[in-house]
């Protein structure tokens, strides 16, 4: 097997070895005999496509590192959103969107859920985040903890619990 070096790497396997009594009183055995019972298999390199547009994802990324201290010491401490209602009922519909798909591809055993269930978190954890980060001091915001705490962030959980499961079981 070729490693990544263009070199031979080793194979690791798991080997079951019968011991001498136990091939002692069986004809035609003058040695104990081993029995290949699992391969690891080596991880397949992406194709370079793929890794360019990893490294190209990672690049932005770093980019938007120095954008976060413009924002930091150049945004207003408030603002008027004309479309206020419009953002907050969007996301939470997006989230219900997500939390039926998710439950309806579970429930039928379709290993896609995985893939809603990792949305559905990532908007569930943005909803508390701007929830709490937005919120009027006193009533508003204990109410918005209440809700991150009570809701949004252990529905969270449990998507990212079943989009993790999902991905770590065999095809």
């Amino acid at each position: 097997m070729k490693g990544r070096a263009g070199g031979e790497r080793g194979k690791t396997m798991r080997q079951l070895g019968l011991c001498g009594e136990e091939v002692a009183g069986a004809e035609g055995f003058d040695r104990a005999e081993v029995i290949p019972l699992h391969e690891e298999a080596e991880e397949p390199r992406p194709a370079r496509g793929m890794r360019r547009a990893g490294w190209l994802l990672v690049a932005c990324g770093l980019a938007l590192l120095p954008w976060l201290y413009v924002l930091a010491t150049g945004l207003p401490a408030t603002a008027t959103a004309v479309h206020w209602p419009v953002a907050w009922v969007g996301l939470d519909a997006l989230e219900a969107l997500g939390l039926i798909a998710t439950g309806l591809l579970a429930a039928r055993g379709d290993r896609r859920h995985a893939l809603a269930a990792a949305a559905t978190a990532t908007l569930l954890v943005v909803d508390a985040w701007f929830d709490t980060t937005t919120a009027a001091p006193g009533g508003d915001f204990a109410t918005a903890v209440a809700m991150a705490l009570g809701a949004e962030l252990p529905l969270a959980a449990l998507c990212g619990r079943l989009a993790l499961r999902a991905l770590s079981r065999p095809a």
